[in-house]
């Protein structure tokens, strides 16, 4: 007898969206099939799947021990959130090459359903990092007798929803800060700069609107500039590892002694990244937004506002509170500036909503979770460009000048 030969073997996921791309939350019960394509008869011991998540760094640093001494240090931690197998074929034991409990399957193409649920607790976000990544995968396994086990191995993408519709994080962020350049014994007169924006939280594809002044009293040109700045921290054995990348970056005009500039909402737009990851214990994702005066020949003068990149954009309407947009427009007064007049309010339900659509919309079927309503939003059209490349893919910098060398200029 002649046996067959696995022709493939491939994993597919019931998607919950219309792109076909596979995200999940925690408690969602993810579900696919194991396809199997055979030409001619094979003798199966078992086929298996498993499922896994976890976080993962590692990272070398090298070290003196001595005169004309050195060694490399590793630093490695790995965090498991879960870790699920199951068998669609056969029996556990994958040793026993006897002809007992073989099974056989026919020339053709075959179909294996499988499923299992993520836990309810809390999970990291997918991620891809410089010295750590956060990964979820289900790998399959032909095991068949006297030969090598058939492998394969497929990711899919876990979101931890962040809701940028919580009170910490639709505060205002503002800062003020001013410099005085001194050169030998004379003093230029100072440089000064505000800045605020309107919330902490942001979603993908959002801009940021930004509101500044900046006071140029020296004797010296200076360039108002804005930055995004991601970080990514691992941690190992007592030890951090920092990567800080450009997001996105704009410049405003350069200012002449005595001249002031007012930012009166200018637009930063946040590109396709990952959303911040705060709650992993070996791996955090934070933003900021760096507002800053460039000045030649000195260290610059910056604020650090913080940002949360969330999954749950905005409410159009009714999701900040009249306590909190009061305070936004208290506090920008110092700045000599306000925001945009909030929209009127919309019509009522009734007058825009006929009977008929009503009945049609609450018919069964028609319900739609939270979740899946996050994945109809506009954080949905940057999952994919994220997803399957090392988020973001920005050249590492530096941040503005914090010492008296002078940086090489980064392009605008």
């Amino acid at each position: 007898m002649v046996l067959g030969k696995v022709k493939s073997l491939t994993i597919s996921f019931d998607c919950l969206n219309d792109s076909n791309v596979p995200v999940y939350s925690s408690g969602d019960t993810v579900s696919g099939r194991v396809n199997l394509e055979v030409t001619g008869e094979i003798r199966v011991k078992s086929l298996k799947i498993h499922a896994r998540g976890h976080a993962k760094v590692r990272w070398t640093e090298s070290r003196n021990a001595g005169s004309n001494t050195a060694y490399t240090q590793n630093y490695t931690d790995e965090v498991e959130y879960f870790s699920q197998k199951d068998i669609l074929i056969g029996h556990e034991r994958d040793d026993d090459n006897s002809e007992e409990g073989f099974n056989t399957i026919h020339s053709g193409r075959h179909e294996y359903a499988f499923s299992f649920e993520l836990p309810q607790t809390p999970l990291a976000t997918s991620f891809e990092g410089r010295h750590g990544s956060v990964r979820y995968w289900v790998k399959a396994e032909l095991h068949r007798p006297w030969l090598l086990p058939v492998k394969l191995k497929k990711e899919f993408t876990v979101f931890e929803h962040i809701d940028i519709n919580t009170p910490s994080l639709l505060s205002p962020q503002a800062g003020t800060k001013d410099k005085t350049l001194c050169c030998w014994f004379c003093a230029s007169g100072p440089i000064s700069l505000s800045a605020k924006i309107e919330r902490k939280g942001y979603t993908p594809g959002e801009s940021i609107q930004i509101f500044a002044e900046i006071e140029n009293c020296s004797s010296r040109m200076v360039v108002p500039k804005a930055a995004i700045y991601q970080t990514q921290a691992f941690y190992a054995k007592g030890k951090m590892k920092e990567v800080k990348q450009l997001v996105a970056n704009l410049r405003g005009e350069s200012l002449s002694s005595g001249k002031t500039e007012t930012w009166n909402g200018k637009l930063l737009k946040i590109p396709p990244v990952s959303p911040s990851i705060l709650d992993c214990s070996i791996i955090r994702v934070e933003y900021s937004l760096m507002v800053y005066v460039d000045i030649p020949g000195a260290m610059d003068l910056f604020l650090n506002l913080p940002l949360v990149i969330g999954t749950i954009p905005l409410h159009p309407f009714g999701s900040r509170t009249s306590s909190v947009s009061s305070q936004c427009s208290m506090n920008m007064n110092w700045l000599g500036l306000s925001l945009p007049e909030r929209p009127e309010a919309p019509p009522s339900y009734a007058e825009v909503v006929t009977e008929e659509e009503r009945r049609n919309n609450l018919a069964p079927g028609n319900a739609c979770d939270g979740f899946e309503r996050a994945l109809q939003g506009p954080l949905f059209a940057y999952i994919q460009e994220f997803r399957f490349l090392p988020p973001p893919l920005y050249s590492e910098i530096a941040p503005p000048k914090v010492g008296w060398s002078r940086q090489e200029e980064q392009p605008s």
